[in-house]
């Protein structure tokens, strides 16, 4: 039998997908100040047929919130959509769809508006935290009597933030795990990661700490992110702790902080249950969920370790993290789940 049917068959198959990896919208910047132009490059693919529109979407929202027909070029997306400025400031998704198909990665919107900031305090005094600059005593245990409480800030809506959505990938020694960010919980925590990530910041990193079972008998965490490998160090600089409805669950990657909230810098953790974890929520900003590498999360978490420091005996490294071009918006694997108590998945 000929070669020539499979080789035309494989180049065919190429081209449809270097094309479909080619097609999407990419903003001609960052930031984007309210009631102005927001341009945007649509570029499609060659082989699509149908009319391109562009949608507007919400994560909890199966059908657009708004949509419009779009040709190749550059676009303004403010003046495609009338109300596009009128509309309550919420994370949304710009994706291009052609016919009924949608292509490439979608774009992240997110509103600049002012967060509600994060206050630790004692519920009992209804003090806020507060260590001394002198004597460098905190006015209460942090852990064992502060409470988390999210208060508003001033009002105000400036612009829009927009990037083209991606994957986050950690290689490892031990294997690969794969998240997909949750702007629409935690989108100031999603920038950070992708910046650090872009800046090569997880490179040769150790995973210092793993928690495979509570005295509860619950699994509950394995942390990286530090260059030192000792749980103490970060990229510089801390960020705010930002309030997320993302649960707490197996296989959910969050932020590391210490006592005092806006400590949030590049070291982070991934859940390994929702009964050890669930006690995080609204303390911890969670903010991307695994959707492949559950053999490297279990590998991970089986890890002998020191019992005294949580650290593995033997610890494995982040060898580098990536980024990868997420799937058009409501396609893609699903979050994996915990395996079952057998070891059936």
């Amino acid at each position: 039998m000929s070669t020539a049917p499979r080789h035309a068959a494989l180049f065919a198959a190429l081209l449809l997908f270097c094309g479909n990896a080619a097609a999407q919208l990419t903003p001609d910047r960052a930031y984007f100040g309210v009631n102005r132009p927001l341009p945007m490059k649509v570029e499609r693919p060659t082989e699509a047929t149908g009319d391109a529109v562009i949608e507007l979407l919400e994560y909890d929202r199966p059908e657009p919130v708004a949509q419009a027909p779009v040709e190749p070029g550059w676009i303004d997306m403010a003046s495609m959509f009338p109300r596009f400025w009128a509309l309550p400031p919420r994370v949304r998704f710009a994706q291009l769809r052609v016919g009924d198909q949608r292509i490439g990665p979608p774009v992240v919107l997110q509103p600049m508006v002012n967060p509600r900031r994060a206050v630790l305090f004692n519920p009992q005094s209804r003090q806020a935290y507060f260590v001394d600059p002198v004597s460098r005593a905190p006015n209460f245990d942090a852990r064992r009597q502060g409470e988390i409480a999210f208060v508003d800030s001033p009002k105000a809506y400036s612009g829009i933030r927009a990037w083209v959505d991606h994957h986050v990938v950690f290689s490892s020694t031990l294997g690969d795990i794969e998240f997909r960010t949750r702007p629409d919980h935690a989108p100031n925590t999603v920038w950070t990661l992708l910046e650090l990530v872009r800046g090569g910041f997880y490179t040769d990193i150790t995973v210092h700490r793993v928690v495979p079972r509570l005295p509860t008998g619950h699994p509950f965490v394995i942390q990286f992110g530090d260059p030192t490998g000792g749980g103490d160090g970060g990229p510089g600089f801390y960020i705010d702790l930002e309030e997320s409805a993302l649960p707490h669950d197996f296989g959910v990657l969050s932020m590391a902080r210490d006592d005092e909230p806006d400590t949030n810098g590049g070291q982070v953790f991934i859940c390994l249950s929702r009964e050890g974890t669930q006690r995080l929520d609204g303390k911890y900003t969670s903010f991307a969920e695994a959707v492949s590498g559950l053999d490297t999360i279990q590998k991970m978490a089986s890890l002998e370790v020191d019992a005294r420091s949580d650290r593995p005996r033997k610890p494995p490294v982040i060898t580098q993290a990536r980024l990868v071009p997420a799937p058009p918006f409501g396609t893609g694997p699903q979050p994996i789940k915990a395996p079952a108590p057998d070891g059936r998945r």
